[in-house]
């Protein structure tokens, strides 16, 4: 028996013999080949399933967001609020008068104390300055008391029409708790049930009140056309030909005020509560959308045109910055650099890929962002478009560290890229008497270019993905940069798609609107991310060449 036994081990195959061999009964029946097919299979099989399990998470919490939205402009549109809002806007427009005053005279009072002037006489010889832009203050008050009153039956409005929709909710879910309760615990259910009697809100009568106060709107507008056209006629004189120039430019657009307001009360006279809010209309406020606030007495807005305008900003920094260094680091190494040095860069490069993006995080605000903000404080740079700039987080502090995070994804794939022209290119431009640089400028660079592009889009890939870094560093203001200041919206503050379902998903209540307006920020970048890898896989398949 112990010689059968020896027999046995002796023919029983090791697992990478088994491997090798077509030989059937290794395990469970199966030969060697067929289990490597099974085992590579199934862990295939496993990278389509999560990438199934993920893409139908975020559309299933995503799609629900459309029907929200809408019922979120209707309340808005019920309630008055999208009424309001007409006279709001020209009222904020108008404000800005007062800004444009105050900056003339900052200005005006600085040069009066360059001059040598005491404070309080130069004060004195703004006393009329100060009194004409009191007078521009004031003539707006009336349209400030009606929109008060505008703004107060609206949001008591919105108000009770939650408070009701709460009733209903918590009627429902009492209903609901009945067929399981005791006989007791129905009764008291039942009790509970009839105390709760959600308000009926008839909003066409309610917000009737409110476009009562049309007549007295434009009332009010005639005598601020007649105030704007005093005021007009007879601007304040500083003394100054380039502070006159620019009150001058003021009475212009002052002058232009009255006819932006008269057309508002025209929206307002047509404007129709009833009008249905279609599917379209809900989408395209996501889509389109200029504002994104949350949690506002007022009116929620989930726009996501600040958060993609902050990402494509920083994306483009950092790879403005990035495949300059991505790509001239994987020629040298390739082409020029000694065994000693491709030694050397190549894992160092590398290197910088794996330090967290968290720890780069705290590099940009400790030292990167002040930095900068330094640098352009310098008076020698005043010549750059933006600087000086003030605030030290901002699109260029974030896009900086990101296109550090993005130069080993460039570097390795593009080096790659360069590694697998064929060498007889290579030797064949030698050969004819091409210079070294005539070769790789002429002949490596072209035959690569579908894997350097291919190394662009995935850096790409890398850079608009990248969550922690523009949190930390990108300033975060929600807002579309001001693309009028050139080259120095570089240096604003924004907020971008990753950051914000980084920054708010942990607080808010899922199944809300907030969460699924969030979970439709994912989808684009999801759709982004596939665009991008579908370009690249396009690139490397239409300029492939044959060896």
């Amino acid at each position: 028996m112990a010689e059968t036994a020896t027999t046995v081990r002796s023919t029983r195959l090791t697992t990478s013999e088994a491997l090798l061999r077509r030989k059937r009964g290794w395990f469970f029946g199966l030969s060697g080949d067929r289990v490597a097919k099974v085992v590579f299979q199934g862990n295939a099989a496993i990278s389509i399933l999560v990438l199934a399990l993920i893409t139908f998470t975020i559309f299933r919490d995503a799609v629900g967001f459309v029907p929200m939205n809408r019922h979120n402009l209707e309340i808005y549109r019920l309630a008055g609020l999208e009424f309001t809002d007409h006279l709001r806007r020209e009222v904020e427009d108008y404000s800005s008068f007062n800004r444009y005053l105050g900056a003339v005279r900052s200005d005006r009072l600085t040069q009066l104390q360059r001059a040598g002037l005491p404070i309080a006489t130069a004060q004195a010889q703004l006393a009329d300055f100060d009194a004409y832009a009191n007078r521009v203050a004031d003539a707006i008050a009336a349209h400030e008391t009606v929109l008060g009153t505008l703004t107060e039956t609206a949001t008591s409005l919105k108000e009770r029409q939650k408070v009701a929709q709460d009733t209903e909710h918590a009627r429902a879910d009492l209903e609901n708790a009945l067929p399981t309760a005791t006989p007791e615990h129905a009764a008291e259910l039942r009790r509970q049930i009839e105390k709760m009697v959600p308000e009926k809100i008839n909003f066409r009568t309610e917000v009737q009140a409110m476009k009562d106060q049309l007549p007295e709107l434009k009332t009010a507008n005639v005598a601020l056309a007649t105030a704007i056209s005093e005021l007009a006629a007879h601007p304040p004189r500083l003394g100054d030909a380039a502070l006159d120039a620019r009150l001058t430019r003021f009475t212009e657009l002052l002058r232009l005020f009255p006819a932006q307001l008269d057309a508002a009360t025209k929206r307002m006279e047509a404007w129709d509560q009833l009008k249905p809010v279609s599917f379209a209309e809900s989408l395209t406020a996501f889509a389109f959308g200029r504002e994104w606030i949350t949690a506002s007495f007022w009116q929620d807005w989930y726009g996501i045109l600040p958060l993609l305008f902050g990402s494509l900003l920083i994306s483009t920094i950092a790879l403005f910055i990035a495949i300059p260094l991505g790509l001239a680091a994987a020629i040298y190494v390739n082409q020029v650099a000694r065994p000693v040095e491709q030694k050397f860069i190549k894992p160092t490069i590398e290197f910088v890929s794996a330090i967290p993006s968290v720890v780069l995080g705290f590099f940009g605000i400790a030292v990167l962002g002040e930095s900068l903000r330094k640098l352009s404080q310098l008076p020698a740079f005043d010549w750059v478009p933006g600087f000086p700039f003030s605030e030290r987080l901002n699109a260029t502090t974030a896009a900086c560290l990101l296109a550090l995070m993005a130069v080993p994804t460039i570097f390795s794939l593009a080096e790659d890229a360069i590694n697998n022209v064929p060498r007889s290119f290579k030797e064949a431009s030698l050969a004819l008497g091409s210079t070294r640089l005539q070769t790789i400028v002429h002949i490596i660079i072209p035959s690569a270019l579908s894997g350097i592009m291919a190394a662009i889009l995935l850096g790409l890939g890398r850079v608009i993905g990248e969550t922690m870094v523009v949190l930390l560093c990108a300033g975060n203001r929600i807002q579309i940069p001001d693309f009028t200041a050139g080259l120095g919206t570089a240096f604003q503050p924004v907020h971008t798609m990753t950051g914000i379902i980084a920054q708010e998903m942990g607080e808010v209540v899922r199944g809300s609107l907030h969460y699924r307006a969030l979970f439709m920020v994912g989808v684009v970048l999801f759709l982004i991310s596939l665009l991008i890898n579908w370009l690249a896989q396009k690139i490397v398949r239409r300029y492939r060449i044959a060896a």
